[in-house]
């Protein structure tokens, strides 16, 4: 019995989805959250802020699946809502001595050597690689370290495991962010080779 291939998602230019209403609540949640955490200072209120936006990650995505209502905006506002949320708290960590700093150059490093490679590919006509799961997991993971790691910082008492546990998550998180720009890197040799050879092929219209 031959399998049949499975149903393609239609992608639509709808903009008041279900999922895309989520995004826009995660990114109010950026500037909520670095109010209570670096002028109020309210960690524990930030700690909930933080896990709600961080654990919300995947719900657009699968909503959007699910409800058959991927659209262009939410497949532009997902990824930066990650990376939003990534460098607030980024910035506000380190401002609050939550994390080293090596640890925010490691990951805007990472960003830094991404965008120099889509500037490339852009100069070329193409636009960025297909997403891989090595990065999406690297990005929920590190959604995931970020509230366990301040909540060590805002209760003491469970520091004996949320400590551990969040920079365990964190490195992690850290090694596969790393991973994931390898592949993107190679994908995008792989995608500038393939035009010297044969140009003009594949490239976006503009």
């Amino acid at each position: 019995m031959s399998q049949q291939p499975a149903p393609s998602i239609e992608t639509s230019n709808r903009i008041f989805t279900l999922p895309n209403v989520i995004s826009f609540l995660r990114l109010l949640g950026v500037p909520l959250f670095l109010y209570l955490l670096l002028v109020a200072e309210h960690d524990i209120a930030a700690v909930i802020v933080l896990a709600i936006g961080g654990s919300t990650d995947w719900v657009d995505g699968y909503l959007a699946r699910r409800m058959n209502s991927v659209s262009r905006l939410g497949e532009l506002l997902d990824p930066f809502a990650d990376r939003l949320y990534i460098l607030a708290t980024l910035v506000g960590f380190t401002v609050r001595e939550v994390v080293p700093l090596w640890l925010t150059a490691a990951l805007l490093a990472r960003e830094v050597v991404l965008a120099v490679a889509l500037l490339v590919l852009r100069r070329h006509g193409y636009g960025p690689p297909p997403v891989h799961y090595v990065g999406k997991t690297g990005t929920f993971l590190l959604l995931a370290a970020f509230p366990i790691i301040l909540l060590a910082k805002a209760v003491p008492s469970w520091e004996s495991w949320a400590y551990p546990t969040g920079w365990g998550l964190a490195w992690w998180a850290l090694g596969l962010y790393w991973a994931a720009a390898a592949l993107y890197l190679v994908q995008a040799a792989q995608i500038l080779r393939a035009d010297r050879e044969n140009p003009h092929v594949g490239r976006e219209t503009p």
